[in-house]
């Protein structure tokens, strides 16, 4: 049976991977053994997706990133450039932790900005933007917008990722989508 994905040459792929309709793997990436990656994904170049991990449909993986064991992303993921999700929270190269790794959970439509590093066992809510360089230290809610090192939230993001600006009864409207947003105790839902 002819594979219905597109694997460059230079890319490794381990036994025991699914690997979706339509993926893309480019040049010097590793996929290593029982990864499941979805529909339609895009795996730039020198990515390494560690044993286990689980992309969902359409995500993008940018150049030198780095998923470690215990990361799942949903649907619609943006993976930015050189960014990295760590698995343990105190590494040691002279103890082994493995039974240890962490589980962090990507929502659906999320971004993560270049650079930026996700300590394990802080889940990104669906829709959340994370910033370029921003140090997640702790779980980050749907649409929420967070930068820095640590980051801190700045304030909410639309599904479009624009900039969300609240009126006084607590709505927003995306100035591209034109879809509404209510901001109530400390969580945005879509209306």
């Amino acid at each position: 049976m002819e594979k219905e994905f597109y694997a460059h040459p230079t890319a490794f792929i381990d036994e025991g991977c699914i690997i979706g309709k339509g993926t893309k793997i480019w040049h010097f990436s590793h996929i290593m053994p029982n990864c499941k990656l979805g529909e339609n994904c895009n795996i730039g170049q020198n990515v390494v997706v560690s044993p286990g991990v689980v992309l969902g449909s359409n995500v993008k993986v940018q150049n030198n990133v780095s998923l470690y064991t215990g990361v799942i992303c949903d649907d619609d993921v943006f993976l930015g450039p050189a960014m990295v999700f760590t698995n343990v929270i105190n590494p040691r190269s002279a103890i082994n932790r493995k039974s240890e790794y962490a589980k962090t959970h990507v929502g659906k439509g999320a971004s993560i900005g270049a650079n930026a590093t996700i300590v394990c066992g802080h889940d990104i809510g669906a829709y959340a933007f994370i910033g370029a360089g921003a140090v997640v230290t702790k779980t980050v809610p749907p649409f929420a917008l967070v930068v820095g090192n640590p980051a801190r939230q700045l304030g909410w993001m639309s599904e479009f990722g624009h900039r969300l600006e609240f009126d006084k009864e607590g709505i927003a409207i995306c100035h591209e989508s034109k879809a509404k947003y209510k901001l109530e105790n400390g969580a945005v839902t879509k209306l």
